[in-house]
Formats: C-alpha cells, structure tokens, sequence
C-alpha cells in the first residue's frame, strides 16, 4: 500500500461529505423555488426572447422552470457523488502485489464507499472530471436564475428585486439606489466554481500509472470550489426566499407593446381562415410596425385594415386578444414538473 492509496480513498471520503451538504443545501432551494412558484403561479408576466416581449407567461412558470433545473442539478450531483465514492488500496500500480484485496474491501465498508475495480497508483480522474462537471453545472444554474433576477430589477422593468432591507445602503453616492448586489455577487460566484472544471478534466490525462501533476490541482479546487458553491447555494436560497414580486409592474409591462403579444394568434387565425403563410405574416406585420413606433394599438389598426378583415370579423379580432388563452395549460406543466402537488 502506498501513501497515493491512502491521500486518494481521503479525498473520496472529502468529496462525498461536501456532496452530501450540497445536496442538502440544493433540498433547501428547491422547497424556496417550490412555493414562490405556487404563490405566483398565474401571476402574468410577459415573456422574452432576445430580452423583446415575445408572448405572455407567468411568474410561477419562470420558477416551475428554475425548479426542475435545479432538480435535474442534484440527479447529476447525486450520480457524481456515486462516482467519487470509490476507495483504492491496490499498491503502487494497482495490481495488489503486496496488499490483499480483502483488506481494501473491509476498509471501503468501513468509509461508506466501493472498491475501485481497477486502478493505477491512482483512482482514475474521470471520476472526479465528472464530479466537479456536476458542480460546474449546478453553478450554471445558479448564474441563469441570479441573471433573470437581475434583468427583472432593472429600473426599466422592476418585475422583481431582491429584497432591501431598511437602512441599507444601494450606492455611496446615490441613495435612491436599490442594487442587485447580490445576485451579482452570486454570478460571479458561479464563475469561481465552473473555473475549476477545466482543470479537473486536465487531470485525467496522467503519465503511465500516474504522475502528481493532479494533486496540486486539487488540493485547490477541492475546498475552493465545494465551499464556494455550498455559500452561492445558501444565498441562492435567501434571495428567492425573500424576493420581491410586482405583479402589477408585470401586467403593465405586459401592456407596453400596445397587444402586440398576440401576433401569433392573428397570424395563425388568418392562415385557419384561408389567407397564405405569407400574406398573413405581411398583414400582421404592416398593422404591428406602426404600434412599435407607438402610433396606435394593435387590435384598432387591425380592425381598421380592409384585407385582414376579408378573413377576420371584429368579434374574431377581439377573440384572438384574450389573455387566458396562453394561460390554458399552465395547470399541465405544474404537474409536469410537481406531480399531482396542489400546493408545497
């Protein structure tokens, strides 16, 4: 048995300890990202694509999305965790000349792991690759959310902020400043904790049965990077859990682009009613240019243009501006991602 097998088996004995208390941190987060998601559920937001409204969604959406990718993250870490459980005490190149097998046995019991099948003087890195892989998208994850937040508590928008406490300070200079500072702080917190995936796959490709050119890798990104995402995944969940919602910020929001966020209802009601894929897309979109130049709304042009009503009463146009229409299976993807759950 060499020193290697006895610094290895501790450094799988580490990591699955710090799995165990981000899995336990991601538990938390997802009962936070659970019941904001219920508590806005059909809270109406407009939705964006390339940061311009594209069609309404809810608030609760945005997080029953939030939360199913943080719950795909902890199936990940929970595989990850699988992978580094392993224990190595095979001799200085894995062929137990000089230790039995049995004794490698009785001591992995002991530290809750698995035998390696088969190792070198080292246990393989691709195990621990995959292991800091995990974390780096969970980190990823991390910075998406803290990054929406961020968008939404734009003076601009001001859907949601972070919540600020009284007497805090925005700005040394400016009072008025309400800053997302800490979502910024988690997104640079994000960076810290992907930087360390390179390395780990750099780590792999050791000389022959090994060289140490890993160890010094990690015995920085070991602790570096499971205690960075331990404190992200702790202020993730004070962020959401005390996150500040508008939703009559939202509705008005939602009415800036003068109903151009039924577009696609137009364009497939006329297409239903006969015209051409590309007469209807000519005719919504000659009736929506004016409105984004903020010379009139949507539904009065439509109704005032003589080709769309060749296809389309003014009943029909009205129909076509109902909100609840993109609101009818949002009952269909909560259960996709919460099961039969009514409420957390």
């Amino acid at each position: 048995m060499t020193s290697s097998d006895v610094l290895d088996t501790c450094l799988s004995v580490q990591l699955t300890r710090a799995a165990d208390i981000l899995l336990a941190d991601m538990d938390r987060l997802l009962v936070v990202l659970k019941r904001r998601a219920f508590e806005h559920k059909m809270d109406v937001c407009i939705g964006r694509s390339h940061g311009i409204h594209a069609e309404p969604t809810t608030f609760g959406l945005k997080l029953a999305q939030a939360y199913a990718e943080f719950e795909r993250g902890r199936a990940r870490l929970v595989a990850a965790r699988e992978e580094v459980a392993v224990c190595a005490l095979s001799g200085a190149v894995g062929t137990f000349a000089n230790i039995d097998p049995r004794i490698e046995a009785h001591v992995a019991e002991k530290l809750g792991l698995r035998p390696e099948p088969i190792s070198t003087q080292v246990i393989p890195r691709d195990r621990h690759a995959a292991y800091f892989a995990a974390l780096g998208v969970i980190a990823s994850s991390i910075e998406r959310l803290a990054t929406e937040i961020r968008h939404l508590q734009r003076t601009e928008v001001l859907e949601a902020e972070e919540y600020f406490s009284p007497g805090q300070k925005g700005s040394s200079a400016m009072p008025h400043k309400r800053n997302p500072v800490l979502t910024e702080n988690l997104t640079g917190l994000a960076r810290l904790v992907r930087m360390a995936v390179i390395p780990a796959y750099e780590n792999v490709a050791l000389w022959h049965e090994r060289d140490i050119s890993h160890s010094s890798v990690e015995r920085g990104i070991g602790p570096d990077t499971t205690i960075h995402l331990d404190f992200a995944l702790d202020r993730l969940t004070g962020v959401m859990d005390r996150l500040l919602v508008y939703p009559g910020r939202m509705a008005e929001n939602l009415e800036r682009l003068g109903g151009l966020v039924h577009s696609q209802r137009v364009l497939l009601a006329l297409t239903q009613k006969g015209a051409r894929r590309e007469e209807a897309y000519g005719l919504v979109q000659r009736n929506a240019m004016p409105v984004w130049r903020r010379e009139g709304q949507f539904l009065p042009l439509l109704k005032a243009d003589s080709d769309v009503r060749r296809y389309l009463s003014e009943a029909e146009l009205e129909g076509l501006f109902d909100l609840g229409y993109h609101l009818k299976h949002v009952d269909t993807l909560f259960a996709r991602v919460f099961g039969a759950a009514v409420s957390p």
